[in-house]
């Protein structure tokens, strides 16, 4: 086992990576040992691993089953050797983690001081980023994520929920006459560029429980930040659906106005996301329940 040590970990890393190249820079090798690690390590097990060509790489069957089974034990392995180097509570090493910059900047770094005054030995890189990251290429532990998300490989913890509002500036609404859910197809929108519109399919509830859906709506004016949009709308330039977080004091102060209140759109998850593995590092794990502990969201 200790001589096809080395050769599984070029395996391994070589699969994460998703090139020879990147894999011997990471592991400190050069490329040519890396080839060989892996030729020789096909050659006693009388089986292919991986297929190449002049772009990529791909498992094959067996090199999946292979890949997945040693992947399992790296975890393991790095968890026993994690516990064993942080004695009790005492977490250590590099903790990634994203989530938006106004969600983020609302509820996450508030919490940061305390969670890094309890582990003074763990690192933190936070990452603002408002795509739907793929944890693995990004090398993400904790991904914190807003709306109802589709199904995933990834784990999911909910984290809370908060409502969503029709909102615009009074200006807007004094210009553009909306009484039913219909008019809404008849004026300019402020949409969030990540999410599909069609994907979404938001319906509206009213009072007596009946849903309508919201009609085929024209998109002037778009942005990736939900920041944006909401000066966008405080700036007349259109209606759009916005965390009711984000608008609370505009809507208290009359600067932005509640569209069709008697309508009442699907409240949003807050989802925490993070690698389906067998064994969760006691790092993250740590950072989940912390934020499952002390976030609090205003609906």
């Amino acid at each position: 086992m200790q001589r096809n040590l080395k050769k599984i970990i070029s395996f391994l890393q070589v699969v994460d990576s998703g090139s020879f190249t990147k894999a011997a820079d990471i592991l400190g090798l050069s490329r040519s040992m890396v080839s060989v690690d892996i030729k020789q390590l096909e050659t006693e097990l009388n089986v292919s691993l991986l297929t190449r060509n002049t772009r990529n790489i791909a498992l094959t069957e067996v090199g999946k089953h292979f890949y997945e089974d040693f992947k399992h034990i790296q975890s393991q392995i790095n968890e026993a050797f994690e516990k064993s180097q942080n004695l009790g509570t005492n977490i250590s090493g590099l903790l990634r983690f994203s989530s938006t910059s106004e969600f983020g900047q609302r509820f996450i770094l508030p919490l940061l001081p305390e969670f890094c005054r309890l582990y003074p030995r763990l690192k933190l890189q936070y990452s603002v980023n408002s795509s739907l990251d793929d944890l693995i290429t990004e090398k993400l532990d904790v991904s914190i994520r807003l709306g109802n998300l589709k199904s995933s490989s990834l784990k999911m913890k909910k984290l809370g929920d908060y409502n969503i509002y029709l909102v615009a500036s009074p200006e807007f609404v004094q210009k553009y006459q909306i009484n039913q859910v219909s008019d809404l197809a008849l004026v300019p929108w402020v949409n969030h560029s990540l999410l599909n519109w069609q994907d979404t399919q938001y319906v509206m509830q009213n009072n007596c429980g009946e849903n309508f859906s919201i009609p085929s709506i024209t998109s002037q004016y778009e942005s990736n930040s939900a920041a944006v949009i909401h000066q966008m709308v405080l700036a007349s330039l259109g209606i759009a659906i916005c965390p009711a977080w984000l608008v609370n004091e505009d809507l208290n102060a009359k600067r932005l106005v509640h569209v069709l209140p008697e309508y009442h759109l699907p409240k949003q998850n807050i989802q925490l996301l993070y690698p389906s593995t067998s064994v969760l590092p006691a790092k993250t794990r740590t950072f989940i329940d912390y934020l499952v502990s002390n976030i609090r969201i205003e609906s």
